[in-house]
């Protein structure tokens, strides 16, 4: 029984996650260049910080599939293929990997021990890494550019609000995982 409860809340978990992922994408500020100001990729890598691997994979993975199937769930209101194989496709692929990469490092929450800080703060700027190498590299492959020009459009202007989401993810991420464990497992587990 408590096994099925266990799974239970992990599934409204990943679902509930997946629907907070998307709503960041509804706060997009527009730049000069093609790629948005959004909250989904903060909110993408502390899914998976708080979640696990597994769980926060799942979150990501449910929030792409509804945008693949053209659901408005990716910035600005947009959906579908086209989307994910445009010029920014590359960070909403980046945002699965990053989730699945960071959340297996940290591991699976637990209720009673907070996970070390430094273990956060690694898998979170990993992470964030992880978004931007594969968001640039899409980036070039569809626009054609050259590395520099991708890099000017997809990552300097966007390094003050960058550095304030990677702060925000590592202390909502120490603070909010022993909070998420205790609503996922009724009990502790490695």
């Amino acid at each position: 029984m408590t096994e099925k409860k266990d799974s239970n809340m992990q599934s409204v978990f990943v679902a509930l996650f997946a629907a907070l992922i998307a709503a960041g994408g509804f706060i997009a500020i527009p730049t000069p260049g093609a790629v948005p100001i959004v909250l989904q990729n903060m909110l993408a890598i502390t899914t998976g910080i708080l979640l696990g691997g597994a769980q926060g994979g799942g979150a990501v993975g449910l929030f792409l599939m509804a945008g693949a199937l053209g659901l408005p769930v990716f910035s600005g209101g947009r959906g579908g293929m086209s989307h994910l194989m445009g010029p920014t496709g590359g960070f909403l692929f980046g945002y699965f990997i990053a989730a699945l990469i960071a959340g297996f490092f940290v591991g699976k929450p637990h209720i009673n021990k907070k996970s070390p800080i430094s273990r956060i703060i690694i898998a979170s700027v990993f992470a964030y890494l992880i978004v931007y190498a594969l968001g640039i590299a899409q980036f070039m492959s569809v626009m054609g550019s050259s590395f520099a020009q991708a890099i000017a459009a997809c990552l300097i202007p966007f390094i003050p609000g960058l550095a304030i989401k990677l702060f925000l993810t590592i202390i909502l991420s120490w603070k909010l995982r022993p909070l998420i464990a205790q609503y996922i497992f009724s009990e502790n587990h490695d």
